[in-house]
């Protein structure tokens, strides 16, 4: 074998062997790690072991960011996982929900446009659930915008339409209600994320359930 063709061929088996133990070392994704350890608190704890168990990836989200403080993709999910664990109650939900709104609001400052606007149908949602004045921050002014801006951002998504189309619905818009629920159920499927689509749609399907009962008592 030529002395050149010898060297390009050590050349290459030494970068495979250097290449193979940093692709078994590799992390794995961090937002996928975060989304996907999420569905699992979220759709398959029982509702009483979840509170720990978002403390727990509330800390990692937070080590994270930490190592990637401009992701607008990671501090859109430290915002979601902060805002579920305030959601679990708790005498410290009211300051989870507020680290959750600070995280939205830096995600939307940095790139609004990523995760297809999450930031902004998540900070909607805050702002529709947390109490008003004086005792939170809650503002329904505010959520209609950022969850507006949601949609028009992910127009055909599970999670812009379902959380649009329930504000709507606690509004007692009930007709535009239900074109945004039944808009929610026809979403495409998101790649790795089936659990949460799963969860998601069957929120969904109780929430038209919600909506037909309201739609029946206005008929009586």
């Amino acid at each position: 074998m030529p002395t050149s063709r010898l060297r390009s061929t050590l050349a290459s088996l030494v970068l495979l062997f250097l290449l193979v133990p940093a692709l078994a070392c590799a992390e794995p994704d961090p937002l996928i790690e975060l989304q996907t350890r999420w569905a699992e608190i979220n759709y398959q704890l029982p509702e009483n072991q979840r509170r720990n168990a978002f403390a727990e990836l509330a800390e990692r989200a937070d080590q994270r960011v930490a190592a990637s403080p401009d992701d607008a993709r990671l501090l859109t999910w430290q915002g979601i996982i902060y805002s579920t664990w305030a959601g679990t109650g708790g005498l410290k939900a009211l300051g989870r929900a507020k680290t959750a709104r600070r995280a939205f609001e830096r995600a939307i400052e940095i790139d609004d446009l990523a995760l297809s606007g999450s930031a902004h149908t998540s900070l909607g949602v805050l702002f529709h659930e947390v109490p008003g004045w004086p005792i939170g921050f809650g503002d329904e002014d505010l959520a209609r915008q950022h969850l507006e801006r949601g949609l028009a951002l992910n127009p055909d998504g599970i999670d812009s339409n379902y959380f649009f189309g329930t504000w709507l619905l606690d509004r007692k818009h009930l007709a535009e209600a239900g074109v945004r629920l039944r808009h929610a159920l026809k979403a495409p499927d998101r790649p790795g994320r089936e659990l949460a689509d799963s969860g998601r749609r069957a929120e969904v399907r109780q929430a038209l359930q919600t909506l037909d009962q309201k739609l029946a008592s206005h008929k009586r």
